[in-house]
C-alpha cells in the first residue's frame, strides 16, 4: 500500500482526535475512529484530459493519489457540482474501489452524479439543515453562497457547506461559499474551519470565475464562530485563481493574531485534536 495512504489508514485515533489528508484545492479525507470520509476529491486532470481547450485551468501540481488506491473510504461529500468538487473522471473510480461506500450531494445535484456512473441508491439527497446520520458521523449540511444563494425549483440550494460531527470534534467544509446573514449563527464553536480565501473580483467574474471568501471575510468568520483551526483553501491549484498564503498570513496576524491557523501542502497528513 501507497506509504501515504498508510500514514491515514494506520493512524490510532481517540474519540477526541481526527485525521485529515489533504489532496488539493478543497479535497479532504477525514478520518474518525475506523471510518473514513471525503468530500470534493478531485484527482484526476480533466483540463487536460478532456477540455484542453481552457488551457488556463491546467493544474499546477498532481494529484497527491491515484483515486483507484482509495480503497477505503466510507462517506464521499460533494458540495456541488463544479468538476473541481464534483469531478465526472473521479467519481466512478471511488464508486468502483468503494464499492459500500455512499454518496452525499446536494439533492439537486442527484442527477448530475448520478449520470458520472454513480448507481442512485447509492447516492443520499442532502437538504439544508436536514441532519444526516451516516457510518459515525453526522452530516448536517449548510447552504453555500457561490457567490449568490441559488436554488432550484423545490428549494433545496445547489451549493452546500457541511458541518461534520465525528465523535468529540465538529469540522466544517465551507465548500465553495461567501458570507451571506445567518451564516455565523449556524457555525458557532466548531473545531476545524476549512474555508476557501481565493477571493473574486471584477476581472475573474468576467472569465466566469465564481469567488469565494477573500482572507479578511475567511480570518473574521473564523474568528466570530470561535473556530479552533482555520484552514485556508481554494488558492493553490490554478494559476488563474491562486492567492498567496503570504497574504492569508498578514491578514490574520492583522485580524486575529491568536488564531491557530494550518496550510496544508498536498498530500500532507495531521492530526488534530483539542
Amino acid at each position: 500500500m501507497n506509504s501515504e495512504i498508510c500514514k491515514i489508514t494506520e493512524a490510532q485515533l481517540t474519540d477526541s482526535q481526527i485525521a485529515l489528508w489533504y489532496l488539493g484545492q478543497e479535497g479532504f479525507i477525514m478520518k474518525s475512529g475506523n471510518t473514513y470520509l471525503a468530500t470534493d476529491l478531485y484527482l484526476s486532470d480533466y483540463v487536460d484530459q478532456h477540455c484542453c481547450q481552457f488551457v488556463d485551468w491546467k493544474r499546477l501540481y498532481p494529484a497527491p493519489v491515484a483515486a483507484e488506491a482509495l480503497t477505503f473510504l466510507n462517506v464521499i461529500l460533494c458540495t456541488h457540482t463544479h468538476y473541481d468538487h464534483a469531478d465526472p473522471w473521479t467519481l466512478p473510480k471511488l464508486a468502483a474501489a468503494n464499492p459500500t461506500a455512499r454518496f452525499v450531494v446536494p439533492a439537486p445535484a442527484v442527477d448530475t452524479v448520478a449520470s458520472y456512473g454513480i448507481p442512485k441508491d447509492r447516492i443520499i439527497a442532502a437538504v439544508a439543515d436536514q441532519p444526516i446520520e451516516i457510518d459515525g458521523f453526522t452530516v448536517t449540511p449548510v447552504p453555500s453562497a457561490h457567490e449568490e444563494l441559488h436554488t432550484d425549483e423545490n428549494g433545496n440550494y445547489c451549493e452546500l457547506g457541511y458541518l461534520i460531527d465525528a465523535g468529540e470534534l465538529r469540522v466544517f467544509h465551507a465548500g465553495d461559499m461567501c458570507m451571506y446573514d445567518g451564516l455565523i449563527e449556524r457555525l458557532k464553536n466548531v473545531d476545524v474551519a476549512l474555508l476557501p480565501i481565493n477571493g473574486r473580483d471584477y476581472f475573474r467574474n468576467k472569465n466566469d470565475i465564481i469567488g469565494n471568501f477573500n482572507c479578511e471575510e475567511a480570518v473574521t468568520l473564523a474568528k466570530e464562530i470561535n473556530a479552533g483551526l482555520l484552514v485556508p483553501l481554494h488558492h493553490d491549484l490554478y494559476e488563474v485563481n491562486r492567492v498567496s498564503p503570504a497574504s492569508f498570513v498578514t491578514t490574520l496576524m492583522a485580524l486575529n493574531p491568536t488564531q491557530p491557523y494550518h496550510i496544508f501542502a498536498p498530500g500532507e497528513r495531521i492530526v488534530y485534536m483539542k
